[in-house]
């Protein structure tokens, strides 16, 4: 058994709640050694990562590795929320009692981590002395190197974070154990992985995987999960599934900051990382903040919702970035970065890597390339010869400081002040380019409601909607009638509040074509926002919000068809108040949904009966 008090003495590490933390899942695991990480420990970590296969080289300072073949995504089936309180329960959080939980979990990670180091990982998921500071800290306990190198990479790990704390004991108690991946029954009756919150006693304890947000639970478990609950518990914030960006007007000075969430594949990390179109480069520079995670509270100082990224990375999607769709991305990766790659395509004789979308072309030469399983591809069989050389979910982490175009400010303690939230999911017909929503309970309502449609094949509707409320489905830790109230209060409490707005760059012709060209195009319709919310434009009244005139739009270097643009700046009655019953029937699932929401609900339903065909 590990010498416990003797490596945290080794280490510094002196808060004595931490310590008594650190001693009882060290005994319960039994875990052989103890070691505490600091940021200042990656090379050597990475050194004995590359020493023990665990990692492979992918270039200069860039690394590859390789997860569990079954083990390759979060698993919202296997992920709880526990409290004590009954009343938790929502449709999403998958509630359960932490009475039960916890003796499960404990049950799990007994002896499970016998013959490895526990890593202890000290971290904070927000900018140091920030106001939300005392939600922030955190300790993971991991039993595997390369998900301490992950951590190292999306939060800000150090053992004085944790000592210095204010109150010594609110950090969030964060156990990580593996155990043996390849007998866990994966997604069988018998499946024994287990990722749970126990939201009121702030602790984390997943059992089960090495992967992503299954593993690195400062990330979501901590950074949105408990947080969100943390914002709730306290009155105080909304943690949010959100992107945020800046938008700077290098002609007037004036800086704006957007928020806003998208449901999966709706475009939030290239809308996070775009750049201004070439067309309005001179003009306009774009920056960077995150594009995952974002807590927002008012302040009272000048009455306007703040907005920081609590995350010090990025974990992204590396299938189909690329130099057109997000060239940010692919630069924040580059050569001396320290990026971790996670299940591509990787050639162990030239240290590339590869991945669906990077290039139009798979590599020819299939010399030494392997797919993500490891597997040559050269051997495959020919009936697998177009199998996808990397994994659909495979993944990049690079710091933030790699980005490019990262805001000058986006470790600012204070945050900065966010002018619209928006929403947006991938829609072929009804949701028109941008819609602004003046209205503080129509902007909620919107984002309750906000979907992307379905698959006739995974819903059984064609062309419903798949709701994702906020895009917080899979990260809702409180019952969402509550969660709304919660919006209401947080947002309404500023006095100088952000514009709502719903943003689409996937509307289809009958032909199938896109009709926008999205990508940097997207800044466009930001700007108009922007515009419109300071009285520079005036738009067009519809009953679901305010749209361009095609005269307000800056088009500027832009080749767009006239008929495609009317059809993008105009909504389909018909269709929307087909889309009004499907909500009503969504909203109506959840409990205690404010009264504001059902009035927003039905002032809509009524402006569109009002507005005929």
């Amino acid at each position: 058994m590990a010498d416990v008090q003797a490596a945290l003495d080794q280490a510094g590490l002196t808060n004595p709640h931490v310590r008594e933390y650190v001693q009882y899942y060290a005994d319960l695991t039994g875990a052989e050694r103890i070691e505490v990480v600091n940021a200042s420990d990656d090379a050597r970590l990475v050194q004995e990562a590359l020493d023990a296969g665990e990692l492979l080289p992918a270039g200069e300072g860039r690394y590859y590795s390789r997860s569990y073949h079954k083990d390759t995504a979060r698993s919202e089936e296997r992920t709880i929320v526990a409290t004590s309180n009954p009343d938790d329960a929502g449709a999403y959080n998958n509630w359960r009692p932490a009475s039960e939980m916890k003796p499960l979990l404990e049950g799990k990670m007994r002896g499970a981590s016998a013959g490895k180091t526990m890593y202890v990982v000290p971290y904070l998921m927000a900018p140091r002395n920030s106001p939300l500071e005392k939600f922030a800290a955190g300790v993971e306990l991991t039993d595997t190197r390369t998900v301490v190198l992950h951590m190292i990479r999306m939060a800000r790990v150090g053992v004085d974070y944790i000592n210095e704390l204010k109150d010594p004991n609110s950090f969030v108690r964060a156990v990580h154990v593996t155990g043996d991946l390849e007998n866990l029954g994966h997604g069988t009756p018998d499946d024994a992985r287990y990722f749970v919150t126990v939201a009121d006693e702030r602790t984390i304890l997943h059992f089960g995987s090495s992967y992503g947000g299954n593993a690195l639970l400062g990330k979501i478990a901590h950074g949105l999960r408990q947080a969100a609950y943390d914002g709730w518990a306290s009155g105080e914030f909304l943690s949010e599934q959100f992107m945020l960006l800046g938008i700077t007007d290098k002609e007037t000075g004036k800086r704006y900051h957007v928020a806003g969430g998208f449901p999966s594949a709706s475009g939030k990390t290239n809308l996070a990382m775009t750049l201004a179109p070439d067309a309005l480069g001179d003009r306009y520079h774009v920056e960077f903040y995150g594009d995952d995670i974002a807590w927002l509270w008012a302040n009272p100082d000048d009455g306007r919702i703040y907005a920081f990224n609590p995350e010090n990375g990025v974990f992204g999607v590396a299938k189909d970035t690329n130099e057109a769709t997000n060239p940010t991305a692919l630069h924040s990766i580059d050569s001396g970065s320290g990026a971790i790659f996670t299940n591509i395509a990787y050639n162990p004789k030239t240290q590339e890597v590869w991945w669906e979308g990077k290039t139009k072309e798979k590599p020819a030469d299939l010399d030494g390339w392997e797919d993500w399983k490891g597997d040559v591809i050269a051997d495959r069989a020919p009936e697998d010869a177009d199998a996808p050389w990397a994994h659909p979910n495979s993944r990049f982490t690079t710091s933030l400081a790699q980005v490019p175009n990262v805001a000058d400010n986006y470790d600012d303690p204070a945050g900065v002040p966010v002018d619209a939230i928006i929403f947006g999911g991938r829609t072929r017909d009804r949701e028109p380019l941008v819609r602004a929503i003046n209205d503080l309970a129509e902007g909620v309502y919107d984002g309750l409601t906000l979907g992307a449609e379905a698959t006739f094949a995974a819903e059984g509707v064609e062309g419903q909607l798949r709701y994702d409320p906020m895009s917080m489905r899979p990260f809702m830790s409180y019952p969402e009638g509550h969660y709304a109230a919660h919006w209401l209060k947080i947002i309404g409490a500023a006095t100088d509040q952000p514009i709502f707005a719903h943003v689409n760059w996937f509307q289809r012709g009958d032909d199938g074509r896109f009709l926008w060209p999205g990508y940097r195009e997207n800044l466009r319709p930001l700007l108009w926002l922007v515009q419109y919310k300071n009285g520079e434009v005036e738009g067009v009244e519809t009953p679901v919000g305010v749209l361009p005139k095609k005269s307000e739009l800056n088009l500027d270097g832009l080749d767009i068809d006239e008929d495609d643009l009317n059809t993008i700046l105009s909504i389909d009655n018909n269709r929307w108040r087909q889309e009004m019953s499907f909500r009503e029937k969504h909203l109506a699932g959840f409990d205690n949904v404010p009264e504001a929401i059902w009035e927003a609900h039905r002032r809509v339903a009524a402006a569109l009966d009002a507005a005929g065909e």
